[in-house]
């Protein structure tokens, strides 16, 4: 009984921290049991096999579900990157195509106005399902959510490139000044995912949210953004919009019971924007309107015979 309740407790875990973990656990527990191994580094040498093999297969399969992967394979001329393996190890690396799209059109529009600047994405969302949740994220589960780290400068000003606070970008805050506005002040709800993890705050480094970059982000996302990849929303914490002096009503306070976004910045996405989509029933169009062109004559001619 004891065994059985591990069992199903990992597949649990498996299934809320990866999506398709437990199938490969599954999978794995049926072949061990089946080739009568029992050693426990076997075992799990034979789970890491097949769960390598199901994170492969998701890959391939997702774009049947309309997503595809952020790559977290990068080289020294990528300026999308995305923070940390254990990312795309757990597959939470997906998005949908247009989201994807959106995404590399931000870091190319930083790379061209801030060469060399690289933009830093963190949980996107997993391969299959809408509805699955990402957690401890609220609204991560159908593709057209992504979070990007903010960009980050040392305490004498200067530009940190592809650096965060912490190792996987999340839950090292800026926090607010005296005096800021604060709308979750005085509220102690149980049920949240808004922590605060004041212990760990004194272990990230002493960075500094790079004012310049960012705010250049957020001015392309909520134009361009918005104009042509359709998107919705964009989650900042009060006090960081007003010291940005973002004003655009895309960019929102996402709730008391959701995480920070002091750490991070969120975005949703959906449709294409109505640039893109005009761009492609203009390119529809084009293609439709193009005549067949009729095969050559391939026919011998010969000359009349003479009389």
């Amino acid at each position: 009984m004891f065994r059985f309740a591990l069992h199903i407790l990992i597949v649990l875990i498996l299934t809320l921290l990866t999506q398709i973990g437990d199938v490969a656990y599954l999978i794995a527990l049926a072949a061990s049991r089946a080739w009568g191994i029992r050693r426990f580094l076997a075992k799990l040498a034979i789970f890491l096999l097949f769960y390598a093999g199901a994170s492969f297969a998701a890959g391939l399969a997702a774009p049947m579900f309309g997503r595809v992967p952020l790559s977290c394979l990068s080289g020294a001329t990528d300026r999308l990157v995305v923070r940390s393996p254990i990312y795309c190890l757990l597959n939470r690396n997906y998005v949908t195509p247009d989201l994807r799209n959106l995404a590399n059109a931000l870091a190319d529009h930083m790379d061209a106005e801030f060469p060399g600047t690289v933009t830093v994405a963190l949980d996107a969302n997993f391969p299959f399902v809408d509805g699955f949740p990402l957690l401890p994220h609220l609204s991560h589960a159908d593709g057209k959510k992504l979070d990007f780290a903010y960009y980050y400068k040392n305490a004498d000003g200067t530009f940190l490139n592809d650096a965060t606070r912490s190792p996987i970008g999340y839950f090292a805050f800026e926090e607010p000044a005296p005096g800021d506005e604060l709308p979750c002040e005085g509220r102690n709800d149980w049920l949240t995912t808004r922590w605060d993890f004041d212990a760990l705050q004194p272990l990230f480094p002493a960075y500094r949210i790079e004012e310049q970059r960012t705010s250049a982000a957020v001015a392309w996302l909520t134009s361009e953004g918005v104009a042509r990849f359709g998107l919705q929303k964009i989650f900042i914490e009060p006090h960081l919009k007003n010291a940005l002096g973002i004003t655009d009503s895309h960019v929102r306070f996402q709730g008391c019971r959701a995480a920070r976004h002091d750490d991070h910045i969120h975005i949703q996405a959906s449709s294409p924007g109505p640039l893109e989509t005009a761009r492609r029933t203009n390119r529809r169009r084009h293609v439709g309107s193009l005549a067949p062109v009729p095969p050559a004559d391939l026919g011998c001619r010969f000359p009349p015979a003479s009389s």
